[in-house]
């Protein structure tokens, strides 16, 4: 039986979490699938639309 609200990560509890989210912001390469597909599909858009993506 688990307590609602209460988990545990152990990938938190090492670092890896952290370590993955500091590499992602250094470099801009998302460490997710969906974010990795994301970046790839936007680009992708970009290029064959013609339009640069506008930074915020």
């Amino acid at each position: 039986m688990k307590i609602p609200g209460l988990s545990f990560s152990w990938k938190r509890a090492v670092g890896i979490t952290s370590a993955k989210q500091k590499f992602a912001r250094a470099t801009g390469i998302p460490t997710t699938k969906s974010g990795l597909e994301r970046k790839i599909g936007s680009m992708v858009l970009g290029a064959v639309t013609g339009k640069k993506k506008r930074k915020r």
